[in-house]
C-alpha cells in the first residue's frame, strides 16, 4: 500500500498490478477509476495465467502484447514476464513531501532485470510511475495497460488525445465466434475521424465515446506526433464530476493501443461478463501481437512509427509515466489540450467548452525521471 492526502493506491504482488486505487480516499465522493476484473475473488482452474487471475488496474509490460510467437526460441507469457510473475520489495520511504516504493523483478526469458517505483506527491491527485529496465540484451516492446471500469450508461466517458500521426483498427478481427468471441470493426482500416470508424456490417462508429458496441471486443491503435513535448490521454465522465488522464514521452511510448472490452469474450473465465472496461494502453510495440513481430519489420514500423525501444550499451532503459484524475465543473465535456510546460508544476486540462482545470503536476518527470523532496528514488 502507499497513500498520500490525495491517493491510497495497492499493488499485486503477482504482475505488479496497480489496483485498488483511491483518489480523494478521505472525500465523502472519493473515484475508482480502474477496473477490477469480476473473477478476482474467485477459484480459476489451475494453468489460467497469472496476469488472466490477478486482472486489474494498471500494469507495466515488458513485452507487450499476446506473445504467441516465441522470442529466438523462448516463450513469452502474455505481456510479458513483468505482467506474469512475482514482484519483490526493493524499498520504501516518505517524507513531508511523499512516499515512494520500488518493487523488483528477474526476467530471464528476456536476459534482464526490472525496477519500479511508483511515488506520490502530497495535494497531487497523480501516480508517478518509473520503470528501470537493466541488463537487456536486445530490443523490447513496453507499454503500460491502464484499464478504466465505465459506468453501465451509453456513451458515458469521452475520450480525446494528443496529436496523432496515424490511427488504424487492428490487421483481423479481435475475436471470432468460432473460438467465442465476437467483434465489431472493420479490419485492417486507416482511422481518418474517430467519431466515424467503419464497422463490420457497414455502419460507422464513434471511439471517441464510450461504452459503445455492447457485445464485442474490438483494438485500434493510435500514433502520437513524436514530436510533441509530451502525448496524453484521457476520458472526461462528465456525469460523476471527473477526468482521467495519462501523461507520456511519445519517443519511449509512440502509441496508445485502445481495447474496447464490453462483453464479447465467452470463453471461461470471461463469460460475457467483462463489460463497460476499456484499456488505454501507451506502448510502444506493433498492436498487441507481441515482440517477436514489433522486432520486425511491420506494418507500423514501415511507416517509420517506432515499435521497439533500443536499450543503451549497458542493456539499460528508463520508462517514466504520469497518470492521475481531476474534479471537472459542470459544463466541462471533452479534453482539447493538457499543457504544462517543463519547468512547470501544474498542468492546464482545457475543455472543448472551454472550462479549464489545474492540478499539480510534475512534468518534468517525464524527462528526469526525478520527484522534489523524494531524492531517493
Amino acid at each position: 500500500m502507499l497513500r498520500s492526502r490525495t491517493v491510497s493506491l495497492a499493488i499485486t504482488r503477482c504482475g505488479g498490478m496497480l489496483a485498488p486505487v483511491t483518489f480523494f480516499p478521505e472525500h465523502p465522493q472519493p473515484l475508482e477509476p480502474y477496473a477490477i476484473a469480476p473473477w478476482a475473488e474467485e477459484s480459476l482452474p489451475l494453468g489460467t495465467p497469472s496476469l488472466l487471475a490477478t486482472l486489474r488496474g494498471d500494469w507495466f509490460c515488458s513485452a507487450f502484447g499476446e506473445n504467441g510467437e516465441p522470442l529466438a526460441g523462448r516463450p513469452i507469457p502474455p505481456h510479458g514476464e513483468t505482467a506474469n510473475g512475482p514482484w519483490t520489495r526493493v524499498g520504501c520511504g516518505k517524507t513531508k513531501e511523499g512516499a515512494w516504493l520500488k518493487l523488483g523483478i528477474e526476467l530471464p526469458l528476456q536476459g534482464g532485470h526490472c525496477v519500479s517505483t511508483t511515488a506520490l506527491l502530497e495535494d497531487h491527485s497523480v501516480i508517478y510511475q518509473r520503470h528501470d529496465l537493466s541488463r537487456l540484451t536486445g530490443p523490447c516492446n513496453p507499454g503500460h495497460h491502464a484499464t478504466l471500469s465505465f459506468p453501465d450508461r451509453l456513451a458515458a466517458g469521452s475520450l480525446s488525445f494528443s496529436r496523432l500521426v496515424a490511427a488504424r483498427t487492428f490487421l483481423e478481427p479481435m475475436e471470432r465466434p468460432e473460438t467465442g468471441g465476437y467483434s465489431s470493426l472493420k479490419p485492417d482500416v486507416e482511422i481518418e475521424n474517430l467519431q466515424a470508424v467503419p464497422c463490420v456490417d457497414g455502419s460507422t462508429t464513434d471511439l471517441t465515446r464510450f461504452p459503445a458496441r455492447r457485445g464485442s471486443e474490438d483494438i485500434a491503435i493510435l500514433c502520437a506526433d513524436p514530436t510533441l513535448e509530451f502525448a496524453w490521454s484521457s476520458v472526461v465522465f462528465a456525469d460523476e464530476g471527473y477526468v482521467w488522464f495519462s501523461l507520456r514521452n511519445p519517443r519511449q511510448l509512440a502509441c496508445t493501443l485502445l481495447w474496447f472490452s464490453n462483453g464479447g469474450r465467452h470463453s471461461p473465465p470471461w463469460n460475457g461478463r467483462h463489460v463497460n472496461v476499456m484499456g488505454i494502453e501507451d506502448i510502444t510495440g506493433f498492436f498487441h501481437v507481441g515482440i517477436a513481430a514489433s522486432c520486425r519489420e511491420n506494418a507500423l514500423s514501415r511507416r517509420g512509427i517506432r515499435t521497439t525501444l533500443i536499450p543503451d550499451g549497458h542493456g539499460q532503459l528508463s520508462i517514466p509515466y504520469i497518470q492521475g484524475v481531476a474534479r471537472i465543473p459542470p459544463g466541462f465535456d471533452r479534453v482539447l489540450n493538457i499543457e504544462g510546460g517543463a519547468s512547470s508544476d501544474r498542468i492546464n486540462v482545457r475543455a472543448e467548452s472551454g472550462r479549464t482545470v489545474t492540478i499539480e503536476c510534475q512534468v518534468d518527470f517525464l524527462r528526469t525521471g526525478r520527484l522534489p523532496g523524494l531524492e531517493d528514488l
